[in-house]
């Protein structure tokens, strides 16, 4: 899996009221994983000679000490540390993303981030982590509820399973796995009956492509209660209505071979996290 599954646990914060939510999460998180967890706190600090700057600067290392104090109750047996970081919080993240096992962000949800993450920032965190980035809303605990993955047969899926079957291995979660297809263009054209014989050979072959993918990850999670769909529509709609019933959406960005201004999320990953209420964990693969 991209990213290292032996480092820690990241989590930006900021104070703000979804940053508290996320390192709350994220503490859980690096619980169950039993990985240290780092709350990491990123800006372009002024020159401290500048007037009230030291104030902010320890105002900001008073806060990073109370939110060590408090995720260090939550969770004793967890190692906890905070980092405050003089540096571009895109460039931190994406940074820490390639030691980190999970890279956990404060959302407020539909399309807005802000704080830690203002305006495009959180896109390009995204687009640019090396590892699986989870999205959490401000103020909500993660619900009760399988983990849903959403794959695309198209592309390797082995490494957006592989988060998704450990998630609810280590939440002894339900796990739904969906694969959104629709017909080839133009087969709208065709006689009702030739459509049918198409669609019944078409959806053979996608659950003979759903299984064989499932078949490794059922394996090494024998304990973890699988349900596969083959739905037909359009993935973005689809996997947006499945979520409303998850504690956890998982779905893959393609890694790409580009500079960075190039890479994107692609219109699945972008419609969760702008609509999605659960937490929404993107895991990069290829």
């Amino acid at each position: 899996m991209p990213g290292t599954s032996t480092g820690p646990v990241v989590v930006g914060f900021d104070g703000s009221p979804e940053s508290l939510t996320a390192t709350e999460w994220a503490a859980r998180e690096a619980e169950r994983r039993d990985r240290p967890l780092e709350v990491l706190e990123a800006w372009p600090w002024p020159k401290r000679d500048v007037v009230g700057s030291d104030q902010t600067y320890h105002r900001a290392l008073a806060h990073l000490a109370d939110r060590e104090s408090a995720l260090s109750a939550l969770v004793p047996g967890v190692p906890v540390s905070t980092a405050p970081v003089s540096a571009d919080p895109v460039e931190a993240l994406e940074e820490a993303s390639h030691r980190a096992a999970v890279l956990v962000l404060g959302s407020r949800g539909l399309g807005t981030l802000r704080g830690f993450l203002v305006g495009s920032v959180s896109q390009e965190v995204l687009r640019r982590s090396a590892c699986p980035v989870v999205l959490v809303r401000a103020r909500e605990d993660e619900p009760d509820g399988s983990v849903t993955a959403g794959i695309d047969l198209v592309h390797p899926a082995g490494h957006v399973l592989a988060f998704a079957f450990q998630a609810a291995a280590l939440r002894s979660a339900p796990l739904r796995v969906i694969h959104v297809w629709s017909p080839p263009a133009g087969s709208e054209y065709m006689s009702y009956g030739a459509i049918g014989g198409l669609e019944g050979e078409l959806s053979s072959v996608e659950w003979s492509g759903l299984a064989e993918a499932l078949e490794p990850l059922r394996a090494r999670y024998p304990e973890v209660e699988v349900t596969a769909d083959l739905v037909r529509g359009k993935p973005a709609v689809e996997l947006v209505d499945a979520a409303a019933s998850a504690r956890l959406l998982v779905l893959g960005r393609r890694l790409r071979h580009l500079p960075f201004r190039h890479h994107h999320l692609g219109p699945v990953a972008h419609a969760a996290i702008h609509h999605v209420h659960c937490p929404v964990a993107v895991v990069p693969y290829g």
